[in-house]
């Protein structure tokens, strides 16, 4: 895929197959979604095109972070990409971002990349204030720590 103007992005080696690393991705985001210490609830992750993706993010000190939007594309094990520029049934909402997650075959493994495209340069800078690589960075991790474990459980 093809890199946006306004992109954040991160990229991992994941020792495990595309297959397990999607599943991971798709079954256990309340596992790996937020860093720790935070916690995510999914409300609803309908994966097609125009599903649902609503969650809720706490903080241990109360902050609560809601994320509501819609899947854009889904592939299994090869890509997802959803908006928050829309709810479920395409109501409209003020965007902040277009997330682009995808899961290569690479070295015997899974090259992820996790991208967050935004409409201008307010927005993208504002996402890179929040700590975007530090905390999607962080999130990788933990999608990559239960992927890797599930790929040797077998």
């Amino acid at each position: 895929m093809s890199k946006a103007e306004f992109e954040l992005s991160i990229e991992r080696l994941i020792a495990a197959p595309p297959e397990v690393v999607y599943r991971v991705w798709t079954t256990r985001l309340e596992e790996w979604w937020a860093p720790k210490p935070w916690t995510t609830k999914i409300i609803e992750n309908d994966l097609r095109p125009g599903g649902r993706s609503a969650m809720v993010m706490s903080g241990p000190d109360g902050a609560t972070s809601p994320m509501e939007g819609v899947f854009l594309e889904v592939v299994p094990n090869r890509s997802l990409v959803f908006t928050n520029a829309f709810t479920a049934g395409w109501v409209p909402q003020k965007p902040f971002m277009v997330g682009v997650f995808s899961f290569t075959p690479e070295a015997g493994g899974t090259r992820y990349r996790a991208a967050s495209r935004h409409w201008d340069a307010e927005t993208h800078a504002q996402h890179e204030a929040m700590g975007f690589h530090a905390g999607w960075g962080a999130v990788a991790a933990q999608l990559a720590e239960l992927a890797e474990a599930e790929a040797k459980a077998g």
